[in-house]
């Protein structure tokens, strides 16, 4: 084999690898069926918000990739972008929890208002300026407080 075919045949390897890797994490995720996954933990989100500003690497290693449910004030609710995202009140008015809803939630969060308590699971993802959740869906009937 000379060394054209074998550049040719490195090539056509990595991208064979890189795109099974990208088919398993954009079709094949595991938190497609977050309803029926484990809970690993269940906290309110100011606690959650005040857990990641007071020490984000101790918060990261309890938190960061686990399936979490997390009960909070509605804040605001958001359609941008093909995204439907809940934002969850927290003990700063800078912070808050992301949730990013999933698509089939839409019709549910739509009947959501400023103000309401829900209870959101979802798989955090850490803390940016806000903690973010991901493959959200809300589990509760959100309660008029």
């Amino acid at each position: 084999m000379n060394n054209r075919n074998k550049i040719i045949f490195f090539f056509f390897s990595t991208v064979l690898v890189i795109g099974g890797y990208a088919y398993f994490e954009f079709n094949k995720r595991p938190y497609k069926d977050i309803e029926t996954m484990y809970t690993d933990t269940f906290i309110n989100s100011s606690e959650l918000i005040s857990l990641f500003m007071l020490n984000e690497n101790s918060a990261n290693s309890v938190y960061r990739n686990k399936v979490i449910e997390v009960e909070g004030i509605v804040k605001e609710v958001t359609f941008l972008n093909n995204r439907n995202t809940v934002l969850l009140q927290g003990s700063s008015t800078y912070s808050s929890v992301l949730c990013d809803m999933k698509d089939d939630q839409v019709e549910e969060i739509e009947k959501l208002r400023k103000g309401q308590k829900v209870k959101i699971k979802g798989v955090c993802k850490g803390f940016l300026k806000d903690v973010i959740l991901l493959h959200c869906l809300l589990i509760n009937t959100p309660i008029n407080e």
